[in-house]
């Protein structure tokens, strides 16, 4: 005699299958949200690098028109420094700055005050070389992320601030909540490690003394 299912054993199978699928389901979910945020990090991570180098390249190319005009150390006559075009980025506000624009020799520097407003977020150029840009309305795609550049002078051995210089690069990001996070973060409230990552680094004027 074949014997079949109770309506009582259907019941149990049906509940552990759903709850294995409510388990798998759940496990995605944490593993998409993981990666999305690991993504968001590394772009944010290059972001902020690249900061650093635009504050770099300004100052090497100053030096370059330093050259160029016959400066010489200590000679605040020629009509430029070392630092040129970084004054927008002095502590508390910060700047902001792309890398396509903000390393012109010749022309303007495009360093401009940190204003907190919706046009801080960067825009990306998906048609020619892709590239990060701030604009003040983005025709090409605005993104989610938002770079604060600020410079502070460093005080020498020798009592000057004329030569040292603190630079940290501030990228963060929207983020919106999920399961892992009930309240969401906006690009301007940076918290490290959820929606902020900050590089720094300290640069020198090696014009001074090479050139002394």
């Amino acid at each position: 005699m074949e014997k079949g299912f109770t309506i009582i054993e259907i019941i149990i199978s049906i509940f552990i299958l759903s709850t294995a699928v409510v388990a798998i389901f759940a496990a995605f979910s944490v593993m998409a949200i993981l990666t999305s945020d690991s993504s968001d990090q590394v772009t944010a991570t290059y972001l902020a690098q690249e900061g650093i180098e635009i504050v770099r390249n300004i100052r090497d190319n100053n030096w370059i028109k330093m050259d160029l005009n016959g400066c010489v150390a200590g000679d605040n006559s020629c009509g430029y420094n070392w630092n040129d075009g970084l004054d927008n980025c002095r502590e508390p506000g910060g700047c902001k700055a792309d890398y396509t624009t903000g390393t012109n020799i010749s022309g303007a520097f495009s360093m401009t005050p940190w204003a907190h407003s919706s046009s801080d977020y960067l825009c990306l150029d998906t048609q020619a070389g892709g590239f990060y840009y701030q604009a003040s309305s983005c025709p090409s795609l605005k993104t989610k992320f938002k770079r604060k550049i600020t410079i502070t002078k460093i005080e020498d051995v020798d009592g000057k601030q004329d030569h040292i210089m603190k630079v940290i690069a501030q990228v963060s990001w929207d983020k919106k909540a999920n399961i892992l996070f009930s309240d969401g973060f906006q690009a301007d409230d940076c918290q490290p490690g959820k929606n902020c990552v900050e590089i720094e680094t300290t640069l020198y004027n090696w014009y001074n003394y090479i050139n002394q």
